[in-house]
């Protein structure tokens, strides 16, 4: 019975690294300087955009600021809204006063941001099987 069970989880292992998987490049623009973190977040859940709080498949990643560029591997094939912040202060919040972000943000496909953020269908990118490359512009607003 050991043995079967061994095997079973062997099987379903090895199917899993089958599944098809995506790649992102996401090339960052217009960061203000190069002082601080850069967060990604990239989910599925509109739920959970633009931030991810609470959302246990999405994806995140934080790199030093000076970096403009992002890859995330291994990504479950699908349509994602992608929201990065400027964290300047690295204090892994984005920072802001009355309500007006303090610090850069950007989403992918770059909306023109009036009060709040965009709505998720208005960013979401579908990131097939393989490899996808985009650009986020960063915005400031003070």
């Amino acid at each position: 019975m050991l043995l079967l069970a061994k095997s079973l989880a062997l099987m379903l292992l090895l199917s899993a690294s089958n599944l098809p998987q995506a790649t992102i490049d996401i090339d960052v623009q217009g960061l203000r300087n190069d002082r601080g973190m850069l967060h990604l977040c990239a989910t599925r859940n509109r739920a959970h955009f633009p931030d991810c709080r609470g959302d246990p498949s999405a994806y995140r990643q934080s790199v030093p600021a000076a970096t403009s560029q992002l890859r995330l591997s291994g990504v479950v094939p699908g349509h994602y809204a992608i929201s990065l912040f400027h964290d300047q202060n690295s204090n892994a919040k984005l920072d802001t006063f009355l309500g007006v972000p303090r610090e850069g943000f950007g989403f992918s496909r770059n909306p023109v941001i009036r009060f709040g953020a965009p709505k998720f269908d208005s960013v979401d990118i579908e990131l097939p099987p393989g490899f996808t490359r985009t650009t986020v512009r960063m915005q400031y607003l003070l």
